[in-house]
């Protein structure tokens, strides 16, 4: 399917030539290179080139060669800020929420806590204490240690909680290294009781350039969470999740 005309030509130009940047990558690309890639003569290029100069969206080197400039860092800031991610992720969760009839939380690292920023209901209904705007402890929940796990220098620590008690999933024997290294080799972190008496979680990471912005969980009574039908939902987390994520974010891929 053609796609229809831009209906302004000069800032199609502009935003095309954003892309190209952004493939060129920090090497640049020459002007000659960069005109013939998004079909506009030079001379108009470099007009629409010093004016995303100006403004810090694009940045030329010493051998003449452009990149794109530090400016676009805020505008995808902006696009995952904590207070946009809601909005952004709804779909997402929703997809999700559809797909195992389950309850699904978004969250995000807030300090040693993780705060839920957003709760897509069941079909079937499921209370449990979680609600937006609460916090919870990191090193005790899904959605934290998936965040742990995900972090390049997610290494547990005081500043987040420290050891777990001991649980279904992480006992004496099992500290929460082990379970961040569990996370990181299956792609997905887990948690069973505790929080809550009869519920468990699993949960992933969702990355921007390779670092953690939240975390998506599956949160259901422990008898749904074993054996066929808990691989049903790690699935769905692992399968379906990035198929409808937004452009630009990704879940961790297992180690092995």
């Amino acid at each position: 399917m053609t796609q229809p005309p831009s209906p302004l030509g000069s800032v199609d130009k502009a935003l095309l030539t954003l892309d190209a940047l952004a493939r060129a990558g920090a090497g640049g690309v020459a002007l000659a290179d960069l005109a013939a890639e998004v079909g506009a003569n030079k001379s108009t290029l470099h007009r629409t080139l010093a004016a995303l100069r100006h403004r810090g969206y694009a940045d030329q080197r010493a051998d003449g060669a452009y990149t794109l400039g530090a400016a676009v860092l805020s505008l995808g800031a902006a696009y995952l800020a904590e207070d946009n991610l809601p909005g952004l992720l709804r779909p997402a969760l929703e997809a999700l929420r559809d797909e195992v009839d389950e309850l699904v939380h978004l969250g995000a690292l807030a300090g040693q806590e993780v705060v839920y920023l957003d709760k897509v209901e069941p079909q079937r209904p499921l209370r449990v204490w979680s609600a937006v705007g609460r916090r919870i402890p990191v090193a005790t929940t899904a959605l934290g240690r998936a965040l742990l796990a995900a972090t390049p220098d997610g290494a547990p620590s005081p500043g987040h909680g420290g050891e777990p008690d001991a649980t279904p999933d992480v006992t004496p024997d099992v500290t929460l290294r082990a379970a961040l290294a569990a996370a990181r080799e299956r792609g997905y972190a887990t948690e069973t009781e505790e929080n809550e008496p009869g519920i468990a979680c699993v949960a992933v990471a969702l990355l921007r350039a390779g670092r953690p912005v939240a975390a998506v969980s599956i949160t259901a009574p422990v008898e749904r969470m074993t054996g066929p039908a808990r691989d049903a939902r790690v699935a769905a987390l692992r399968d379906l999740l990035p198929r409808v994520l937004p452009t630009g974010l990704t879940v961790p891929a297992p180690s092995t």
